[in-house]
């Protein structure tokens, strides 16, 4: 990287500028040994843009720089929040939580005091708390916005902050536009700020209210199908929190119905350094290794794991009655086993129950949950990825007399089985997988089984994701690339040795595709496969979700060269 005379002396204008605006001391000093080291290459790095408010809010690498996440940025970002609320109410009220994260209780503190500083009410958690408990308290104290603190499943060196709106989801248009744009207008000399002191005697900064949490736990337990099976088949948990915010809500839950609950003792408590994982995520095996080796010593009946923020369940099963052997099952199979208990469930007990039953998919989970969906009477919609365009369909719902929302689902493990939470909720999921597999249990069936028993059923269903990253300014230079390339493609062109029957770009104006615009490319084959390949939104990555699907009868044939297909398609990519 070579800069010119101007562009460098304007770069550490920029850095100089932020330390002036800095409060906390770490990022400050970051940037200060840069400046003092003359390390132009750094100092780019961390100046040459700005975290942008996207569309889960505003994530990246924690450290000092506008292209970071730190004290600043959080403040910045908030003071734009600040202006759109009070651009819409005259009274605003936000609730913030934060997880385990590195900084998460200190970006907290610092986004309240910029809100009061507005004159806006804040309503801020005193311990970490789940990002579905969140969304649970903005709908109960009727706030305007929410704020989470975290980064999700992402590792250890990020953190991110996530926004809500009223209606307990993560906000869509016009909202999100309306507050990034707002941030873009923040001057480090416009943000506000007032003493935590002044702010709790003014009462501007409050707690959140004890009840909501036991308000939480009741919703969820009434939301039960089948409780009298958590007593008539008492089964045994292993569960890891992954560090996160997860351990003291799904323990209290799953002590109340009866259920034996064993933490991992190495991954129970709450470490933002997350020292026994390279990434908290339950989707990926090595992260969930200590939970499967806890359920061996213990016999488990099931193995639980949630992201540090507890919207991800990770779920492995035991192979065989011995119980010396788990599975850890795709985030599809997850989604296809709840979709399968919920509706099969709702048709046994509905009695004089006209409504029909909705659930609401992204467009990149496996079709067999429309499928399930479809047979028992209920109606399936897909939705753009991201969770809060499924909590749309749930509002969307209430005015709708003759349906009701039963199941969300996001292939990246993400879940919802009530309707009073507007994201996907690990605790209340893990609730209902439990419920179920009492069930099956009661009725001599492991999970496994009745997976096999849905695929001889619909036909046998796999799905896979390839991710490929491409970090820094010339990595977003490359994701336009392929994109464009990709919009190039026609019916007749041959891809990895598929012929394409059908381009879906969700981009064009020019044809109705039933969902917003979005980067977003389907590729419909010949054969019956089918990929879709969209950017990432909060991470430099674009992925290529693969769906296929064959009869029952030819399930291992097909598993032995599925391995030859997906190489084929990878090495294309």
């Amino acid at each position: 990287m070579k800069l010119n005379e101007k562009e460098r002396a304007q770069l550490y204008e920029t850095a100089q500028a932020y330390v002036a605006s800095e409060t906390e001391g770490a990022f400050r000093n970051e940037v200060l040994r840069s400046i003092e080291e003359q390390a132009d290459a750094d100092l780019y790095d961390r100046f040459y843009t700005s975290l942008a408010f996207g569309t889960a809010g505003l994530r990246g690498i924690l450290g000092g720089g506008t292209n970071r996440i730190n004290v600043f940025m959080v403040r910045k970002v908030s003071q734009g929040l600040a202006d759109y609320i009070r651009s819409m109410v005259a009274d605003g009220s936000v609730v913030i939580a934060y997880d385990s994260r590195n900084y998460s209780e200190i970006f907290a503190k610092a986004a309240a005091l910029t809100l009061c500083a507005n004159a806006i009410t804040v309503y801020l958690y005193d311990v970490i708390h789940p990002v579905p408990m969140l969304s649970y308290a903005v709908r109960t104290v009727h706030a305007t916005a929410g704020i989470v603190i975290t980064a999700s499943h992402n590792p250890a060196i990020y953190n991110g902050y996530k926004v809500y709106w009223s209606d307990g989801g993560q906000v869509t248009p016009p909202h999100d536009e309306g507050i990034a744009k707002a941030v873009s207008n923040v001057s480090a000399a416009s943000i506000k700020n007032i003493d935590e002191k002044t702010a709790r005697n003014t009462q501007l900064l409050r707690r959140v209210p004890k009840y909501i949490d036991e308000s939480y736990y009741q919703m969820v337990i009434d939301s039960l199908r089948r409780k009298d099976v958590f007593e008539r088949s008492p089964i045994h948990v292993a569960y890891t929190p992954l560090h996160g915010a997860g351990n003291v809500f799904m323990r209290t839950l799953l002590n109340r119905m009866g259920v034996f609950v064993s933490a991992v003792a190495e991954q129970e408590q709450p470490d933002g350094n997350f020292p026994t994982v390279s990434m908290p995520n339950p989707e990926d095996p090595q992260a969930m290794r200590l939970a499967i080796e806890l359920a061996k010593e213990i016999k488990a009946d099931i193995v639980l794991g949630t992201d540090p923020d507890a919207d991800r369940l990770g779920i492995a099963i035991p192979l065989d009655e011995t119980k010396q052997s788990y599975r850890l099952l795709s985030g599809n199979q997850i989604a296809v086993l709840l979709c399968d208990y919920l509706m099969t469930t709702w048709h046994e007990k509905k009695g004089s129950d006209s409504r029909i039953p909705i659930v609401a998919k992204s467009l990149v989970t496996t079709d067999l949950v429309r499928e399930i969906t479809e047979r028992h009477g209920g109606e399936c919609c897909d939705v753009l990825t991201g969770f809060k365009y499924i909590a749309d369909k749930i509002g969307d719902l209430e005015q709708d007399d003759c349906k009701f929302f039963l199941f969300g689902c996001e292939e990246s493990f993400g879940y919802l089985t009530v309707s009073d939470i507007r994201d996907k909720d690990a605790i209340s999921s893990a609730l209902s997988a439990v419920e179920m597999i009492c069930h099956y249990h009661a009725n001599h069936t492991s999970l496994q089984q009745r997976l096999d028993e849905i695929y001889r059923q619909y036909g046998y269903y796999t799905e896979t994701v390839l991710s490929f990253t491409y970090e820094g300014s010339a990595g977003k230079e490359r994701m336009k690339h392929i994109m464009a390339d990709f919009r190039l493609k026609k019916p007749g062109d041959v891809f990895a040795g598929h012929t394409i029957e059908q381009v879906e770009d969700l981009l064009r104006t020019d044809i109705e595709t039933g969902f917003p615009l979005s980067d977003v490319i389907i590729l419909r084959f010949t054969g019956g496969q089918k990929m879709v390949v969209r950017p990432s939104g909060t991470e430099p990555k674009i992925k290529y979700y693969l769906f296929f699907k064959v009869p029952a009868d030819q399930k291992e044939t097909f598993q032995a060269t599925l391995t030859d297909h997906i190489a084929q398609i990878k090495a294309e990519l």
